[in-house]
């Protein structure tokens, strides 16, 4: 059985792949009260008594709007770290997996799939595709190394109690007959978080190191997402309000506008549109 040690196990996506994949692979989830990633002498003595195939590095720091008012944090734990963890994992000659977003891309000529060149717009995204640069695996295969980026896109899953999703926000405000002022002219990629389970579940069996997008098989206006959720659950959609997108992002951290992401890689995963995804978790419930 394959092992994989992890950073954000505990985490939105990490604890749902753990719980669904537990039986698969063999997980050693590094926390960050045991390893403080951008400690380089904590990461090695905690890492020289792990023994493991691969490292997937998901914890990152993910606070969009937060980053542009802490963008010094927010470079030290997504890129500093991300160095610290890579340049041991690579010493050790291990296969290395880091989770990518789909905000490195600018939103402004959509589809954007694995061979698209990002161009991010905010300190976040700046931060991740930092991130990529450092474990680019055409880099690290030229130099012998083994990485792999996989980009994911608006992860939501059923439940989780320490972290709101967007689709969880959308129906806790229209259960709680609050409004909701979404954008109507802009488009986001939802990807259900089981779909990105079983997609690495191919990924750790198949390394390569390549890039690869785990996305949802639909992208849709958020206005249009919100609408989707009060359908499935029967909720007032009156609530639902149309906002724009420069409206919503003045004076607001910058978000891709278009942000259609897609996959000429994924042929092993069938991902599920925004609605499956929904009816999937009404069973789930």
């Amino acid at each position: 059985m394959l092992k994989i040690a992890l950073t954000g196990a505990d985490g939105l996506v990490g604890s749902r792949i753990v719980e669904l994949l537990k039986n698969d692979f063999e997980f050693i989830p590094i926390p960050q009260t045991k390893m403080d990633i951008t400690n380089v002498e904590q990461i090695q003595n905690v890492l020289k008594e792990v023994e493991f195939d691969i490292f997937f590095h998901l914890a990152a720091f993910t606070n969009v709007p937060g980053a542009e008012t802490n963008k010094e944090l927010c470079f030290k734990i997504n890129v500093e770290g991300t160095r610290n963890v890579f340049d041991f994992v690579s010493g050790k000659n291990k296969k290395f997996i880091y989770v990518s977003t789909d905000f490195v891309f600018d939103g402004t000529s959509p589809p954007y799939n694995e061979d698209s060149l990002p161009n991010p717009i905010g300190v976040y995204a700046s931060s991740k595709y930092e991130g990529e640069k450092i474990v680019n695996p055409l880099r690290q295969l030229a130099d012998g190394g083994q990485a792999m980026i996989v980009r994911i896109a608006y992860p939501y899953r059923t439940s989780f109690e320490l972290k709101k999703d967007f689709f969880r926000t959308f129906k806790f405000y229209l259960e709680n007959s609050k409004p909701l002022l979404m954008i109507a002219d802009s488009l986001m990629t939802p990807t259900f978080i089981d779909d990105i389970a079983n997609g690495l579940k191919y990924l750790f069996n198949n390394y390569k190191p390549e890039i690869y997008h785990l996305v949802g098989s639909q992208s849709i206006s958020p206005y249009e997402a919100a609408l989707k959720v009060a359908e499935t659950f029967n909720l007032d959609k009156s609530l639902i309000e149309k906002t724009t997108y420069e409206e919503y992002i003045k004076g607001k951290a910058k978000l891709p506008q278009f942000a259609t992401i897609k996959s000429n890689k994924n042929n092993f995963w069938k991902m599920k549109t925004f609605v499956e995804g929904l009816e999937e978790i009404k069973k789930q419930l």
